[in-house]
């Protein structure tokens, strides 16, 4: 039956970010479908997201590690699995955001924002693809952004960061896509979480994303779901190195 290539029983799904927002709602989403959930954040205080997890049945363990640092990112799939048994889904969903004029962007900044979008994409990918590989399947989700394709204003580290991913995620699935793992980038829109609130109240440029946005609204986090647990489950198996946009129409604008 179609419906069973959706589900995820029996699977472990880690999701960086997952404390809030957009990674809470693939976190949930991914329970939802069946999966136990590892949720890594900076400061391990993910309670909404653990009751959210639990009253779906499933597993939560919430791990803190600053995924901005190199030496704090070692050997922190081996250190899930050891708890969990195994990862089967990957989902980098991490980020942080500065917004400063190129000119006057700090370094220290751009290399920050560097590290926990794309070097610890990379770095988890790395730690998980042995055990995935020696397995023969898995999936990895690189959560990119319609920045993905567009420069965006004063954000010069975030677009490169996600441009990044893009190429990670097709040069990732040249590699692995015949060994049995699947990557995969969503790039989704604006979508209306706490970490945009500023944004989306902003008097002039709230209305001028919105008025931009053919679906004339903004995204709600929990229509992720959909898409994340199709590219966690089996129903996804042929797809390898794309990058789809969820975004009410705004690249079609």
């Amino acid at each position: 039956m179609i419906l069973d290539l959706f589900k995820l029983g029996g699977r472990v799904a880690v999701v960086t970010g997952g404390g809030r927002g957009l990674g809470q709602a693939m976190a949930v989403a991914l329970a939802q479908a069946g999966a136990d959930i590892v949720s890594v954040t900076r400061t391990a205080q993910s309670e909404e997201t653990r009751r959210l997890v639990e009253s779906c049945g499933r597993k939560f363990i919430d791990i803190q590690c600053n995924l901005a640092l190199p030496d704090a990112r070692g050997g922190l799939i081996d250190r899930i699995a050891a708890q969990t048994g195994r990862v089967d889904i990957l989902v980098n969903n991490a980020g942080i955001f500065q917004r400063h004029p190129p000119e006057e962007y700090p370094l220290s900044e751009f290399d920050e924002l560097l590290q926990v979008h794309l070097h610890a994409a990379f770095d988890l990918s790395q730690q998980a693809a042995p055990a995935m590989l020696d397995r023969g399947r898995g999936k990895i989700i690189n959560i990119g952004s319609v920045l993905t394709f567009e420069g965006g204003l004063n954000i010069p580290a975030y677009a490169a960061a996600k441009h990044g991913l893009a190429g990670l995620t097709k040069s990732l699935a040249n590699s692995w896509s015949q060994r049995g793992i699947n990557v995969n980038c969503i790039a989704p829109g604006y979508f209306d979480t706490q970490v945009v609130n500023s944004l989306k109240d902003d008097p002039v440029r709230g209305p001028q994303i919105l008025d931009r946005i053919p679906a004339g609204r903004w995204g709600d986090p929990d229509e992720l779901g959909g898409l994340v647990v199709f590219l966690a489950s089996d129903a996804s198996n042929y797809v390898h190195g794309s990058v789809i946009a969820i975004d009410g129409g705004w690249l079609a604008r």
